[in-house]
């Protein structure tokens, strides 16, 4: 993952500088920003393999930076936040972020939540195969690619990956917690509510493409991939 380039954008600089120390003492190259707005053209410009970002910046805040970002990029990105609350995790996610981090934080598990993202959304390696197929829906996840109804269907990694467990193994139950430890792995440090916004994220692609199958939620329990003979 060396050589790998982390666009910061803070407007405090000393986390910046911090955070700046930290990565590139781990063979990351590092990019600053300390305003929403510049973040947004940094981005543009210096093409980065994964963002850092604030929520309380000025000209504009990480929402709208990520909201941005996410229409022409999937690149992971991790929001860094003062607050706690539910909401703004949630919404973080819902908007496309990858993983939070709440400040405050200890510089070592940014660099592990940076390191495990980044292997979460690396090409798969491997010559294996995996894709599954069923009326109206493709799932290729050697190449990360989605159809529904036969048109690619813009997926951020970890929605693909969570819909590719489900669809390969079709009307098995699974809970929040082993989706958690068997899509984003052990070393994720997020919740269970985690698993719900992207179940809604992959039901505003794929709902209504087929009659044949569905996503299932088993009340209180989880969700699985419904097939119907």
């Amino acid at each position: 993952m060396n050589n790998l380039k982390v666009l910061i954008v803070d407007d405090d600089e000393n986390i910046c500088n911090l955070l700046r120390l930290y990565l590139e003492k781990e063979g990351f190259s590092t990019v600053l920003a300390f305003d929403g707005g510049q973040a947004v053209e940094l981005f543009e410009k210096e093409k980065p393999d994964m963002v850092l970002l604030d929520i309380m910046l000025p000209v504009l805040d990480g929402w709208q930076v990520c909201r941005e970002i996410r229409k022409t990029s999937d690149c992971p990105l991790i929001m860094l936040t003062a607050k706690g609350e539910t909401f703004d995790k949630v919404l973080g996610l819902e908007l496309g972020a990858d993983d939070y981090i709440v400040k405050p934080f200890e510089t070592k598990e940014v660099i592990a939540r940076v390191r495990a993202v980044l292997r979460r959304s690396a090409p798969v390696e491997v010559a294996e195969v995996k894709e599954v197929h069923f009326d109206n829906l493709d799932i290729n996840l050697s190449n990360y690619e989605l159809k529904v109804k036969g048109v690619p269907v813009s997926t951020p990694p970890k929605e693909l990956e969570l819909l590719y467990h489900l669809a390969s193994n079709p009307n098995v139950m699974f809970t929040r917690d082993q989706l958690l430890d068997e899509v984003w792995g052990f070393d994720y440090c997020g919740e269970s509510r985690t698993i719900d916004v992207h179940i809604k994220r992959i039901r505003e692609k794929i709902d209504g493409a087929s009659d044949k199958w569905e996503l299932s939620t088993v009340w209180a329990r989880g969700y699985k991939f419904v097939t119907h003979e």
